[in-house]
């Protein structure tokens, strides 16, 4: 009972703190995020079909895909996968606590505006890698659509309690770890010969690293205005560790293991590995500065020690780490 009312304390603190943010978020809205009619579309990327030489097009697209190793290809796969379940990203960020009380996806908040700008332009990623894929001729693309459907039938959960501000380190994070697997698979790509598909994953890159940089503005105020309680749901986000957002991809289906398969490819070929987490990690310690805020209460001045040394350790981690020396391909033909 005591923990209950503990939590329901926290939640309601942080509420008001997510509040007096809304106007703020607002402003990312208009200044950070871009207007439907003014940015880059999947179409901008792909064979126009409406042209007497969109086959000759696709033909092409064929020819530089056809060099790409299985293993980029299956990253490519699992990058587009985890794209392409914002229903459940989206449902996620309303669910949160003080995000939208209204219920309302028609609510003028900035919280909920930013929700749904923020979605769709990460609809963008999904939309175009699958269609590069669909094209390309080397995904059994079947397989690839089960995936998807079992990704968004099993939903989402990334253990922030239905808390904002763990939720929005969750997700400064998790931007960062999404932009670093498009940049470095657009670089095996460009060395693979497909200059294209390297393009389209440094334009999707340039996406992350733009709503990366707003969700770390939002925590960065949480920290000024309320450093105890954001020092606290750091902690208790990186003690759960981060989970990746397609991680019940396999769950309930033929193939319940196919996540961490994916997994073991990204850290075979360095698409995304465990030095990259504890870099994050090191970034938004240094980002936040979390060492020097000062006048911390007792059980946020331990969490600011625990934090302050966890990059390191899971540096020490990653240095242990062997690739794995056999992967299991998924989603080829």
């Amino acid at each position: 009972m005591k923990d209950t009312v503990a939590i329901n304390y926290e939640l309601e603190k942080n509420m008001e703190v997510i509040s007096q943010l809304d106007a703020f978020v607002g402003e990312a809205v208009d200044n950070t995020l871009l207007n439907p009619d003014d940015c880059w579309q999947p179409t901008d990327f792909l064979p126009d079909m409406s042209t007497p030489d969109a086959f000759d097009e696709v033909k092409k697209l064929q020819e530089r895909a056809a060099g790409i190793p299985d293993t980029i290809i299956t990253s490519l796969i699992g990058n587009m996968i985890t794209e392409e379940a914002l229903p459940s990203y989206q449902t996620y960020f309303n669910l949160l606590e003080g995000i939208n009380p209204e219920g309302s996806l028609l609510s003028d908040r900035g919280w909920v505006r930013w929700s749904k700008a923020w979605t769709a332009e990460e609809n963008r990623h999904g939309d175009l890698l699958n269609k590069y894929l669909y094209l390309s001729g080397r995904a059994d693309m079947r397989k690839v659509e089960q995936t998807i459907h079992r990704l968004i039938y099993n939903g989402f959960d990334p253990k922030s309690e239905k808390d904002p501000f763990q939720a929005i380190i969750y997700t400064s994070f998790q931007e960062r770890a999404t932009k670093v697997s498009h940049v470095n698979t657009g670089k095996l790509a460009d060395k693979a010969g497909d200059t294209v598909l390297a393009r389209i994953c440094k334009q999707i890159a340039g996406d992350e690293a733009r709503h990366e940089k707003a969700y770390k503005s939002f925590m960065k105020r949480i920290f000024e205005i309320d450093p105890n309680g954001a020092m606290l749901a750091f902690e208790k986000m990186m003690r759960k560790q981060i989970v990746m957002p397609a991680v019940l991809m396999g769950k309930g289906g033929s193939n319940p293991t196919l996540f961490d398969q994916f997994s073991a490819i990204t850290q075979k070929i360095g698409v995304y590995t465990g030095w990259d987490y504890a870099r994050i990690i090191d970034h938004l310690v240094k980002l936040w500065k979390i060492e020097s805020i000062t006048g911390l209460e007792g059980a946020a001045a331990k969490a600011q020690d625990y934090l302050a040394g966890l990059s390191d350790r899971y540096m020490r981690l990653a240095d242990r780490m062997k690739a794995p020396d056999e992967i299991s391909l998924a989603w080829l033909k």
